[in-house]
This record gives structure tokens, C-alpha cells and sequence, in this order.
């Protein structure tokens, strides 16, 4: 009977990715906080596949040119249920994996739930940015500002269904990477230097089909990492994996980080 998990055969000249010693690195995306109640984006029920036309929100060019756009994506910064989300059993494995190994987490999630985990925030990159932060559309020499999207979202309680920036007037965003964005170019490098000097690479709950967070999958493996993807649906980069694990997340990472950690 099948266990959800595809194997790769190993020698004794090879060992097991469970017992190499070294930095561990986990690329993390939606998948991991399905069971926070957060839905995912591109799954079964994923909140683009039941409402394609919510995908616009994430599009950079159509959120500056459309009023309308922006006035629906502040209602949906304010309905997110990330605001009353908890930490589930994946989040938290990954805090205490920390107490035992060198570890990074690569994060495309939006949620700060490893930071509400107990993962220590400088050790967690968040490549596509926070939900709970604003910031101006202008460019930084132009104006630069920044805020807090709690206060944002009273002006928008208040009656302001599309507030500006209160310092030049210019067109507010969550301060997230959309579609149409670059990575922050620092945090990119990092990420990929995270990447490169990576003993085991976990890929946990992302389609892998964003580049360029997913790329950092076959970025690990070519510098020597085993990958490990953890995701219930097939991955572009399945074939590069050490191994493939098919178990819901919140039972499969605690069982994997109790691994690594007796490693030591």
C-alpha cells in the first residue's frame, strides 16, 4: 500500500538526505498555510481558480491604471483571512527546526505566519513581500513612504474607498510583489546565495510555476543540495527532487523536521 511518498533509491555511497549534516534551506509558498484557513491561489479550490477574475488584483499595470480595481483589492486586503489566521503544525515545525539545524526560510507567503510561529524574523526572507505593510507607488526619490496597513484600511472604513498617499498624493499598494513587479533585487541575491550553500532544499506547498522563487529549486540542486518537495500536486521540478513527498503538510514537516534534527 502506498505511504504518499516516491522514493529514490539510495546506495551506500549515497546517503540518505536525512542525514547530511549542513544548512537547510525551505522555500515555502501557499500550500503550507491552507490548513491556517488561508486558501491558496492556483489548487482545487484556490481562490484564483474559483474566481479568475481575482487574479487582475494581482496584476501591477491593471491595479495603476483601474480605480475600480484598486477600490475592490483594499476590500479584499481588509477581508483577508490572514488578519485572524493561526500558526498551524508545518509553521511551527519549521520554528523549532531552528533549535537544531542552520536553517533559512525562503517564504513566498504574504501571511507572516512563521514570524507568529516563532521563527526568528531575520532568518525568514519573505520574497514576495508582507500584507501588513503599505506603500507609495512613487518612486523612492519622488517619495518613498511607508505605513502600517492598519491604518490604511481605517481610512478606508472611514470612507475613503481608494485613499492616497498622504504625503504626495500618489496611488497606495500593499507593500507585496504583484504581477508585473521585480523581486527586490537584494533580496533575490540573498535568497539565492541561501540557495546555493544549501545541504537539503525543501520546497514546501508552491506550485513552483513563479519565477524566480521557483528557480531556487534547481539553483539548490545544482550546487549539490538534495531537493525535497513537499506539494500534493506535481511540480515542474519533481524530476531534479532527491525525493517527492505527496502527504498533507501539517503531518509530513514535523515528521521531516524531526528527522533533520536528530542529525544535529
Amino acid at each position: 500500500m502506498s505511504d504518499g511518498v516516491d522514493r529514490t533509491e539510495t546506495t551506500d555511497e549515497v546517503p540518505d538526505w536525512r542525514e547530511r549534516r549542513g544548512p537547510v534551506a525551505v522555500l515555502t509558498g501557499a500550500g503550507i498555510s491552507t490548513s491556517s484557513g488561508i486558501p491558496d491561489f492556483r489548487g482545487p479550490m484556490g481562490v484564483w481558480t474559483q474566481n479568475p477574475i481575482a487574479e487582475l488584483t494581482a496584476n501591477y499595470a491593471d491595479y495603476l491604471r483601474d480605480p475600480e480595481l484598486r477600490v475592490r483589492s483594499w476590500i479584499a486586503r481588509r477581508d483577508n483571512p490572514a488578519w485572524h489566521a493561526q500558526p498551524n503544525e508545518g509553521h511551527f515545525a519549521l520554528a523549532e527546526l531552528e533549535r537544531h539545524r542552520s536553517v533559512r526560510v525562503l517564504t513566498q507567503n504574504i501571511d507572516r505566519l512563521h514570524h507568529r510561529a516563532g521563527s526568528t524574523p531575520r532568518k525568514v526572507l519573505e520574497l514576495h513581500g508582507n500584507m501588513f505593510e503599505v506603500v507609495c507607488t512613487q518612486p523612492a526619490w519622488r517619495c518613498g513612504w511607508t505605513g502600517a496597513m492598519r491604518g490604511v484600511l481605517d481610512r478606508v472604513a472611514a470612507g475613503e474607498p481608494d485613499p492616497p498617499c498622504e504625503r504626495c498624493g500618489g496611488i497606495l499598494k500593499a507593500a507585496t510583489i504583484m504581477f508585473g513587479q521585480n523581486l527586490d533585487e537584494e533580496v533575490l541575491g540573498l535568497a539565492a546565495a541561501i540557495a546555493r550553500g544549501a545541504a537539503v532544499f525543501l520546497a514546501v506547498g508552491s506550485t513552483l510555476r513563479v519565477q524566480p522563487a521557483a528557480g531556487l529549486c534547481e539553483l539548490a540542486a545544482m550546487h549539490g543540495a538534495d531537493l525535497v518537495i513537499v506539494n500534493n500536486e506535481p511540480t515542474a521540478y519533481d524530476d531534479l527532487a532527491t525525493e517527492v513527498v505527496r502527504e498533507p503538510i501539517s503531518e509530513a514537516l514535523p515528521r521531516i523536521v524531526a528527522e533533520l534534527s536528530a542529525v544535529g
